[in-house]
């Protein structure tokens, strides 16, 4: 069955969904990671569109949906309450099923503790920590320095930036191609040429500014002089606003699986986008140290609260896999997903 799109105007703003499978199918949630769109999930979609009604909208801002400001303050919630007004739009009563990719796994997180009605599990694919990115430490993720400094908006590559918002299709160095190819997949893995097309352009549909990617930031006297602002996706990740350790308190807990790859880069306990571990490889200039600034150990810090959980949480680590298994293991993913949420 065909993965079909259209747009879905709800309470908060107008959505781009992609759909598939029988609307009388339990319903299955797709919600994707930042600088993505749902076009990210097509061959998901189609796999598993014979068992589920799959729904993958895309974030404000992002894809086919309506530009509009993600209020960092709220952590993830903007996005969370996003797929509420969606669902309600839709008709869609009850809870559902909702896998998160990357970011969207931070979302779907959300989604769980202020509408934990509207969840019935979680899939969780290479999940950012429930303590953001960058400017914690420690299993609690505690923050190194009291700005939350190496966190939020200013944390993002320029180059990077001005690339996705020229709509840059080259190979050169930070573009958004090179990218795609070198982290956000294992090394050496190889796209089909089409698909790494579509996948492309769901990156270049990114709204790129202060207001959405990645936000604005603020200086800081604490290295690497960068500290969160208040809009944008990247300071809605800032552990400045963003705790989900929450999820830990709720009764019941959801079932969880949890599949991350093995060689992810970008959520890792020593992820190449983690500037202080980016300064403890001569990457970023003045680095402190790690006594003074530490590591984020983000991996592990989603273990940690999801232990204090309890409940059914399933932990799968796929080998020769980077941040995306729902790409480079598609049929073994595909598998899983089906398995957890017929179990």
């Amino acid at each position: 069955m065909s993965t079909q799109s259209r747009s879905v105007s709800t309470d908060r703003l107008t959505t781009l969904v992609r759909e598939a499978g029988d609307p009388a199918a339990p319903l299955l949630l797709l919600v994707h990671g930042n600088v993505s769109s749902s076009v990210f999930f097509d061959a998901l979609m189609e796999d598993l569109s014979a068992d589920f009604h799959l729904v993958a909208p895309d974030f404000r801002g992002y894809g086919g949906s309506e530009r509009a400001p993600i209020d960092a303050a709220r952590g993830m919630a903007d996005l969370s309450d996003d797929l509420v007004a969606l669902l309600d739009a839709m008709g869609v009563e009850g809870p559902v099923d909702a896998l998160g990719w990357s970011a969207g796994g931070n979302v779907v997180l959300q989604l769980a503790i202020d509408h934990p009605d509207r969840v019935r599990r979680l899939v969780l694919e290479a999940a950012g920590s429930p303590f953001g990115f960058g400017g914690s430490t420690g299993l609690d993720g505690r923050p190194v320095a009291d700005d939350f400094a190496g966190s939020g908006g200013g944390t993002a590559n320029p180059q990077f930036c001005e690339a996705l918002a020229a709509g840059d299709r080259g190979e050169g160095p930070t573009s958004p191609r090179t990218t795609l190819r070198s982290f956000y997949v294992r090394p050496g893995f190889a796209f089909d040429p089409e698909a790494e097309e579509r996948y492309l352009d769901g990156m270049l549909a990114t709204s790129v500014g202060d207001d959405v990617y990645p936000g604005d930031q603020t200086a800081s006297p604490h290295w690497p002089g960068v500290a969160p602002g208040t809009s944008g996706m990247n300071n809605a990740l800032s552990p400045k606003y963003l705790d989900q350790s929450g999820f830990a308190d709720l009764d019941p807990v959801p079932p969880v699986l949890w599949i991350r790859g093995e060689q992810d880069q970008i959520v890792s306990d020593t992820s190449f986008f983690d500037l202080a571990q980016l300064g403890r490889l001569g990457v970023v200039p003045g680095y402190p140290g790690e006594d003074v600034v530490p590591t984020q150990p983000m991996v592990s810090q989603l273990r940690a609260v999801l232990e204090r959980a309890g409940g059914v949480v399933t932990e799968k680590v796929y080998e020769d896999c980077g941040h995306a298994p729902h790409l480079e293991h598609p049929q073994r993913f595909a598998a899983d997903v089906r398995a957890f949420l017929r179990a």
